[in-house]
């Protein structure tokens, strides 16, 4: 069964929202490691820790996990059978 065009284009925006604030994590906690005393950039870095994990809920009760080793519940209907994975899109 095909999934519809308008599930596949929400399922890619959130995807490509997850990448970006996981990008703007990473140079935040980069950042920190040199100036970590820098408390603007320690709440930027919690806001977007906050907004990544209301995307990647979003995600996964939309279209099921997004990691394995216990960090994403497994649920019916979208489960690990589910298809396609992330990186399959």
């Amino acid at each position: 069964m095909m999934e519809p065009k308008m599930d596949h284009a929400k399922r890619f925006q959130l995807l490509t929202q997850l990448q970006e604030v996981d990008f703007v994590i990473v140079e935040l906690q980069l950042y920190l490691d040199t100036h970590p005393d820098d408390q603007r950039a320690i709440d930027q870095y919690n806001w977007y820790a906050k907004e990544r994990n209301k995307l990647r809920r979003t995600y996964e009760s939309q279209f099921g996990p997004l990691y394995n080793f216990g960090l994403s519940f497994n649920q019916y209907p979208c489960g690990w059978n589910e298809g396609p994975w992330p990186w399959e899109i």
